[in-house]
């Protein structure tokens, strides 16, 4: 893998971020005040199933 690649993502990473915000700042903030109210077991398990499938598509897409 290249700095390049790694930086690729990175950048389509905040663009698919930034999608949210901008189409609807509204639902967004009323997204953010949800998770806030998670706890932190809560935060861990979303976070672990996140890494989880991005680690699946990754290997799908480079396998």
């Amino acid at each position: 893998m290249e700095w390049t690649d790694l930086l690729a993502a990175f950048a389509l990473y905040m663009v698919i971020e930034g999608l949210l915000p901008f189409m609807s700042p509204q639902s967004w903030k009323k997204s953010l005040e949800q998770i806030a109210k998670l706890t932190d077991r809560q935060l861990r398990i979303f976070g672990l199933g996140s890494m989880l499938a991005g680690l699946f598509l990754l290997t799908m897409v480079r396998g």
